[in-house]
């Protein structure tokens, strides 16, 4: 808004008329995203997308999960986000951390009504 120099109002008219042409869509946080052309984007929490990393790599239980920051790099999130997904995990019991440092692992396998 400070380098166009127009109001918040302007902006978030803009917006929703971006929105309607199919352009652009809400997110979390009152933010906007410009949607590309042909793009199509995985809209489920982070934690289940995380989650689903475990199948499709045919991880088993006792098996060392991947970094935060590859996590990070994988889902193209800042690794804080990621953190607190993997937190999320650890919680329902489905990855074990052995603390700061160490390598996180695979506490059980996901079943998909597990997930939802």
């Amino acid at each position: 808004m400070r380098e166009y120099r127009v109001s918040r109002g302007v902006a978030l008219r803009a917006f929703s008329v971006l929105q309607k042409d199919g352009v652009a869509e809400p997110v979390p946080g009152d933010r906007w995203r410009v949607v590309r052309a042909g793009e199509r984007a995985d809209r489920r929490p982070l934690d289940e997308r995380i989650a689903e990393v475990i199948t499709t790599e045919g991880l088993e239980v006792g098996a060392p999960f991947p970094s935060a920051s590859a996590l990070a790099t994988q889902f193209s999130v800042s690794r804080p986000t990621v953190t607190k997904a993997l937190a999320k995990l650890e919680a329902a019991g489905v990855l074990a951390s052995a603390g700061q440092g160490k390598v996180r692992t695979v506490r059980a396998v996901p079943n998909r009504e597990e997930r939802s």
